[in-house]
């Protein structure tokens, strides 16, 4: 038995994509945003409780990162459980999910960033790295990269974007999607566009060392992907951040296959 699912945030637009391709999409148009966060909160939970009842039910609680990657094609709740709510966005854990070509290929995939993500973990040491799935996940809370309503980077900023960009040097059969995050002060509209400045200014840095453009993507999520409660700073704090998703390009997913 096969499951897959995924929550896709949009804007004030959210799909929920279940068994066998199957999905329903909610669109709130007469929904303020604090109703729509917490609706989007409650649905990932509600996910939450499937994927972890789909992940007993295929006997999937000891699997290691490496299997994970040779099973997401039927056990991606378990990528969700790892990530939403608490590490990453949606846009972040669609981008893995949606890369993932899972079995055996996953499985070397997985390994590939398994070593990558070791990297990164030596060389960048104020990212956060997640590991999950087929792809990696490097997060940065926004202050380290940029002062209060800033799009320029830090002088340390730059030794960041700097470290990581040798890390995909030496792995160029990876794509990377850039993703700018704020919190819920401000209008949506300035949220919006500063999010934006900040994910292309990141690889606008990354470009200058050396990383192909054709290799970057990037978004601005405003403030419609919190992680954290946006009433208090604590958790002001923990939105305003940039992630950085690196996944498969299809070079690598084509040796996968074929066993390289």
């Amino acid at each position: 038995m096969l499951f897959f699912m995924y929550i896709y945030n949009k804007g004030t637009r959210f799909n929920v994509y279940l068994c066998f391709g199957i999905s329903f999409e909610i669109i709130p148009n007469k929904l303020n945003n604090t109703v729509m966060k917490s609706i989007q909160i409650k649905t990932a939970t509600w996910a939450l409780a499937i994927a972890a009842s789909a992940m007993l039910f295929q006997a999937c609680a000891t699997a290691t990162k490496t299997q994970k990657g040779a099973v997401i094609g039927s056990a991606a709740g378990g990528t969700i459980g790892a990530i939403i709510g608490k590490k990453a966005g949606n846009t972040a854990v669609g981008a893995i999910l949606g890369g993932a070509i899972g079995g055996t290929a996953g499985a070397l995939i997985g390994r590939k960033m398994d070593r990558q993500a070791e990297e990164i973990k030596q060389t960048v040491p104020n990212a956060e790295v997640i590991r999950e799935g087929e792809g990696i996940i490097v997060k940065f809370d926004s202050g380290i990269l940029f002062d209060v309503n800033q799009t320029a980077l830090k002088p340390a900023a730059r030794t960041n974007i700097e470290n990581l960009a040798t890390s995909l040097k030496n792995n160029p059969e990876t794509i990377v999607t850039i993703v700018g995050h704020t919190d819920a002060t401000g209008t949506d509209e300035y949220n919006q566009r500063l999010s934006e400045r900040r994910a292309a200014a990141v690889k606008s840095y990354a470009i200058a060392q050396g990383i192909s453009s054709s290799r970057l993507n990037t978004q601005g999520r405003g403030e419609s992907e919190p992680i954290e409660d946006n009433t208090t700073e604590e958790g002001r704090s923990k939105n305003r951040r940039v992630e950085i998703v690196i996944v498969a390009n299809e070079k690598m997913k084509e040796e996968a296959k074929s066993g390289q």
